[in-house]
């Protein structure tokens, strides 16, 4: 199985809140402290040991050969560590079976903490809350208005997220990190929504400092394209893939690129928004402001203004389930915007080249009535190769994909200490 190797090095150090004990700083301020050089023995060890962790923050759950392979350590130098880090209580190991021989499952140990992921689409909010492991303790989804803003929304999150860790017999402070997803691109530099226009409601808005002050939890936000497109990666349908493109489809359009398991996401945050290619330079007017954009003609509230009011589709649900009974009408609407998002999903394979496309999003529910017309148009617009065009799947996760790319990215910037028992983020 093809695994992306982790490099064991993080970006930056995490920033120690003053009330957070010492044992939450970081492996290079550990180190300093204790004056071990950089090469010493005991750094080595320190290192080798922080690549274990980080790789099963990634993965969830490996065998210790799936351990060796993804960080590069020896067998016996993997098996030393995970020895050390089960009797601290760090790890936990269990037996599986593989290719019918029995291996040694490895994760970190659920008493470390909890995490919580949301995804705020354009009509629905997710929420699910797991363990360290990224198993699911607790779920919730309701509806939204369509037009919702960032000051309401984050309210009723926040007392959800207590709501629900009250259920668990815990309260909101005992969540290690938060992950959001938004319908919309963020730049990475400042949290903020990148491109006016696309989430009205929510621009200008330092989205992960507003949640942080609500819940006082560390929260980190991301595009729901590219939270989709992780969780596939790491854990889905694009997991043995070296790379993938997640293509979500709903109200609104927008892809998510994969590369080794990274997230590609450009300088201002804006890669993969394929519902603003153009299709027609004198097509309707878009709400980015530009004309005759893939969305015009494949999201949601085009698709459904294409029948008269009479009709009842008042929502992509309505579209789908006439599909599913059959009529003739929904069918083909469906099938037409799955011949228009191919055509966008063929430029973007001749500009990016991606192993895998991965459909997700709630119109992906229709299945082969929407991927079938994608699979051709992608045949007979993309740039033929030796190895054949990507093949085009279903996501794994369904209407969850982006929550649980929320869960994968709040993880992400956990911070286990491996001298003592405590996480923080």
């Amino acid at each position: 199985m093809r695994r992306s190797a982790p490099t064991g090095v993080r970006r930056g150090e995490p920033v120690v809140p003053a009330d957070q004990p010492k044992h939450a700083v970081g492996y290079s301020e550990r180190m300093a402290r204790r004056g071990a050089p950089p090469g010493s023995q005991t750094s080595l060890r320190e290192a080798n040991r922080a690549r274990v962790i980080e790789s099963l923050k990634r993965h969830g759950r490996l065998t210790q050969v799936e351990l060796a392979g993804s960080t590069g350590l020896s067998p016996a130098t993997v098996s030393n560590i995970v020895k050390e880090l089960t009797a601290s209580g760090l790890l936990h190991t269990s037996f599986t079976s593989r290719s019918g021989r029995r291996a040694t499952l490895v994760s970190l140990s659920r008493q470390l903490g909890l995490v919580a992921g949301a995804h705020f689409s354009s009509r629905q909010l997710h929420i699910a809350i797991a363990d360290v492991t990224r198993a699911i303790v607790t779920q919730s989804s309701l509806p939204l208005a369509l037009d919702h803003r960032h000051d309401a929304e984050l309210d009723r999150l926040s007392l959800l997220l207590g709501d629900m860790m009250e259920s668990l017999g815990g309260q909101i402070s005992d969540l290690l990190a938060v992950g959001l997803a938004l319908p919309a691109p963020i730049d990475p530099r400042t949290g903020r929504v990148s491109t006016p226009g696309l989430l009205r409601g929510w621009e200008g808005i330092d989205v992960a400092a507003a949640l942080t002050a609500r819940i006082g939890r560390p929260v980190h936000v991301d595009s729901e394209a590219n939270l989709g497109g992780l969780a596939e990666a790491r854990e889905g349908s694009g997991r043995e893939a070296s790379s993938s493109v997640f293509i979500r489809v709903g109200h609104t359009i927008s892809a998510g690129l994969i590369v080794g398991g990274d997230l590609f996401r450009g300088v201002n945050g804006k890669a993969g928004q394929i519902g603003h290619v153009t299709i027609d330079e004198n097509g309707p007017i878009c709400r980015c402001s530009n004309r005759g954009c893939l969305e015009t003609y494949a999201g949601g509230p085009a698709l459904l203004s294409l029948f008269p009011p009479g009709d009842g589709m008042q929502r992509l649900g309505d579209l789908l389930q006439a599909a599913e009974a059959g009529d003739g009408s929904s069918r083909r609407v469906i099938a037409d915007a799955g011949r228009h998002i191919g055509i966008a999903a063929a430029s973007l394979c001749n500009l990016f080249d991606p192993e895998l496309i991965v459909v997700g999003g709630e119109l992906a529910q229709a299945g082969e009535i929407l991927m079938a017309p994608m699979r051709h148009s992608l045949e007979r617009s993309a740039l033929a190769s030796a190895g054949g065009l990507p093949e085009i799947v279903g996501a794994s996760f369904g209407e969850w994909a982006e929550t649980r790319g929320a869960i994968a990215i709040a993880l992400d910037h956990v911070t286990v200490d491996s001298q003592s028992m405590p996480i923080t983020a």
